[in-house]
C-alpha cells in the first residue's frame, strides 16, 4: 500500500485541478441565472475535498514515478474523473442514473461524444457547457496539462506523458524537458481553440454556441448542444469552419510544435503520415460524392459535396458531428465512414482509433513479407520517413492490433449475448472503442445510447476507456507481471 501513496498524491492533485475546471460552468450558471446553479456547489466541494484527502494521504511519500506508477495513475485518472464529472449531471437532471451519468462524463473525457441524453437544447446552458468542457479537457489529456503546470507535485512527468500520449512511437522527445513539451502542446491546442472559437462566431454562432462547439471540435469530441447536432444550424459557413478545424485537429500536434519552433511548415508536408492523411480524406470525399450522386441522394453536386465532405471528415477523424442522418444513405456509405474512423487519425492528434501510422507500418510489414516470399534471403528493412523502424515498434503494433481485434470481438459478443441486435452491437462497440460517438442501428446519428440496458452501457463505457488509452495502459494492470516486485 505504501508504494501506491505517491500515485494517490498525484491523483489527488489532478482531482483538485479538475474541481477548479467546474468553476467555468458555475460562472455560466451564475451569470445566466440558470436552474443548475446549485448543482455545482456540491460537485465542486465533493471533488475538491476528495482530491485534497488523496493528496494529504500520499504527500509525504513523494518520489520519482516508475513506469508502472505511470500506467496505474493514468488508468486511475481516466476511471475516477468521470465519477466527479458526473456529479453536476446527477445533481441536476432528475431521474438520471449513476450508470448513465458516468457514461456521459466518460464519453466527454474520452472525447467519444456518444450520449444518453435527449432534449439537449432544453438543458440549462451551464450543463451543456460542462459536457463540452469535459471533452475539451480530455482532448489533449488532463495528465499532459498536469505535467505542464503542476511540477510542484515533486514527481517526474515522463512516465505520465508516455503512458497517456497515444501512438506507437511515443518515446520521441520534442524537447529535453517533458514539462516544456506538454506546455508547448497545450499552447498550440489553446491557439487552435481560440481561432476556432472566433471563426464559429464570425460564421454566425452565438458566443455560447461558439464556445461549446469549439470545445468539442478541436478535441474531436463530437458533443453538441442540440439533439440535431450541427443540423440545428443548417449553415454551410458553420459546417465549413467545423470541417477545417476537425481536419487540422486530426494531425499530429507534434508537427505543429516543430513547425512553430522552426518557423516553417515544411515539416508538415514532409511527414508521411500527414500526406497520407490528407490524400485518404480527399479520396474518400471524392469517391463518396460520386457514389451519392449516382444514387441521387441529393439533387445537385453542391449539396452532395457539402454533406459528404462534412461527414467524411467528422466520422473519419472520430469527431461524430452530423448534419443529416447518414444512416439513411445507401449502406455502403455509412459503413465506409465507420471503417475510416478506425485508422484515419494521426498519432499525436486528439482523435481516436488505431491511428494512421500503425496502419502504414502494417502495410509496410505486409509488403516486406511479399518480397520475402519472392526473395527469401533478402534483408528488407521497414523505413518510415527515411529512417528504419525499430523491431520493437513493429512488435508493439502487431500486439496492439491483436488486442484491438480481441477486444472488438469480445465486447461485440457481450452485447449480442445481452440481447442487442447485430448491427447496433457491432457499431456501438466500434464507435466506442474508436471514440467516434455515433454508430448505426439504435445508436445511429439520429439516435442515442439511451435505449441500451445498464449492462450494455457499461460494456460501451469500458470500450471507450480502453480506446482512449489505447488498450495497453489499462490492460497491463491485469497482468501478473505488473504487480510482481
Amino acid at each position: 500500500m505504501r508504494s501506491l501513496l505517491p500515485v494517490l498524491a498525484v491523483l489527488g492533485g489532478i482531482v483538485m485541478l479538475f474541481a477548479a475546471t467546474m468553476l467555468v460552468p458555475l460562472a455560466f450558471a451564475f451569470l445566466g441565472g440558470d436552474a443548475a446553479l446549485y448543482a455545482y456547489d456540491g460537485a465542486i466541494a465533493i471533488t475538491f475535498t476528495s482530491g485534497l484527502a488523496l493528496y494529504l494521504l500520499g504527500r509525504r511519500s513523494r518520489r520519482e514515478l516508475q513506469p508502472r506508477d505511470g500506467f496505474l495513475l493514468v488508468s486511475l485518472v481516466w476511471t475516477v474523473l468521470p465519477v466527479f464529472g458526473a456529479l453536476p449531471l446527477l445533481f441536476h437532471i432528475e431521474g438520471l442514473s449513476f450508470t448513465d451519468a458516468y457514461f456521459e462524463a466518460a464519453s466527454g473525457l474520452t472525447t467519444t461524444g456518444a450520449t444518453v441524453l435527449t432534449g439537449l437544447e432544453r438543458l440549462p446552458l451551464s450543463i451543456n457547457v460542462w459536457r463540452c468542457l469535459m471533452v475539451f479537457i480530455g482532448g489533449m489529456g488532463i495528465l499532459v496539462l498536469a505535467v505542464a503546470i503542476l511540477p510542484l507535485l515533486g514527481v517526474g512527468g515522463s512516465q505520465l506523458f508516455k503512458a497517456e500520449t497515444p501512438g506507437p512511437m511515443k518515446d520521441q522527445k520534442l524537447t529535453p524537458r517533458i514539462a516544456e513539451t506538454a506546455r508547448g502542446l497545450w499552447t498550440i491546442y489553446f491557439v487552435m481553440a481560440l481561432a476556432c472559437f472566433l471563426a464559429y462566431r464570425l460564421a454566425g454562432m452565438s458566443w455560447a454556441d461558439a464556445f461549446m462547439h469549439m470545445c468539442t471540435t478541436v478535441s474531436l469530441g463530437g458533443f453538441a448542444a442540440y439533439d440535431a447536432s450541427f443540423g440545428a444550424f443548417d449553415s454551410p459557413a458553420i459546417e465549413l469552419v467545423a470541417t477545417v478545424f476537425m481536419l487540422l485537429a486530426g494531425i499530429n500536434f507534434a508537427l505543429y510544435f516543430v513547425a512553430w519552433r522552426r518557423r516553417s511548415l515544411r515539416g508538415l508536408w514532409r511527414d508521411l503520415e500527414a500526406r497520407v492523411y490528407f490524400a485518404l480524406l480527399a479520396a474518400a470525399v471524392a469517391g463518396l460524392t460520386l457514389y451519392l450522386m449516382a444514387h441521387r441522394v441529393y439533387p445537385d453536386l453542391g449539396q452532395t459535396l457539402r454533406h459528404t465532405a462534412f461527414h467524411v471528415v467528422s466520422i473519419a477523424t472520430t469527431t461524430g458531428f452530423a448534419t443529416r442522418d447518414y444512416a439513411q444513405w445507401p449502406p455502403f456509405a455509412p459503413l465506409l465512414l465507420l471503417f475510416l474512423s478506425c485508422f484515419t487519425c494521426c498519432a499525436g492528434s486528439t482523435g481516436g482509433g488505431i491511428k494512421l501510422i500503425r496502419s502504414l507500418l502494417l502495410m509496410k510489414s505486409a509488403q516486406r513479407e511479399f518480397k520475402r516470399l519472392v526473395h527469401p534471403r533478402a534483408v528488407v528493412p521497414i523505413t518510415l520517413g527515411g529512417a528504419a523502424v525499430d523491431a520493437n515498434v513493429l512488435q508493439s503494433v502487431l500486439a496492439f492490433m491483436l488486442v484491438y481485434g480481441a477486444v472488438m470481438v469480445g465486447a461485440t459478443l457481450l452485447l449480442l449475448f445481452s440481447g442487442l441486435e447485430v448491427v447496433t452491437a457491432f457499431t456501438a462497440v466500434l464507435s466506442s472503442l474508436n471514440n467516434t460517438g455515433p454508430g448505426l442501428g439504435l445508436v445511429g446519428p439520429a439516435g442515442t445510447f439511451q435505449p441500451l440496458t445498464d449492462f450494455q452501457v457499461w460494456v460501451c463505457t469500458i470500450a471507450m476507456l480502453l480506446g482512449r488509452l489505447e488498450l495497453f495502459s489499462i490492460l497491463v494492470l491485469f497482468t501478473a507481471a505488473f504487480w510482481r516486485k
